[in-house]
């Protein structure tokens, strides 16, 4: 007779623990955590003093030597970015560089927390919301690609 191992209490318990642990894991939305992470990291230039993006690209130098960027203070604001007109800039700023070429950042994924093991939790945060993460701007987005970015309210 082949060896059993009894199946006990513990293993049942760990087992439900790990069901409901899984059960319970919200999806990350931009409610539960990315205006949060918007407003810690990125307000300061990303705020709603900042220009919508149609005002930065009419006057990006001026912008630029104000050190503003466009507005993401909403979540429309945000989306333009990340699924609209300016689609995957949001991506390609934040970027580690694991998706790109010359393995080379995004100019904002320094911004994205105080050292080595924030900045990956920031970005982790930011693809779990995002979903479809593609560094592609808005012209060169398939319909497949643009479906695929997630981005919930």
């Amino acid at each position: 007779m082949p060896f059993r191992r009894p199946f006990s209490a513990l293993t049942l318990c760990s087992a439900l623990a790990l069901f409901a642990a899984a059960a319970q894991a919200e999806p990350v939305t931009y409610g539960n955590g990315i205006a949060k992470l918007i407003e810690d990291r990125c307000s300061e230039c990303h705020g709603s003093d900042a220009p919508t993006i149609d005002q930065y690209h009419a006057d990006k130098e001026r912008y630029k030597k104000e050190k503003l960027g466009p507005r993401m203070d909403t979540y429309e604001n945000l989306m333009v970015m990340v699924n609209g007109s300016a689609a995957g800039a949001v991506m390609r700023r934040l970027d580690d560089g694991a998706n790109t070429k010359d393995g080379q950042p995004g100019n904002m994924y320094k911004h994205l927390g105080k050292g080595d093991e924030a900045r990956a939790a920031g970005l982790a945060l930011f693809k779990s919301w995002i979903g479809g993460w593609s560094l592609k701007r808005a012209a060169e987005m398939t319909e497949d690609e643009r479906k695929a970015i997630l981005a919930p309210r």
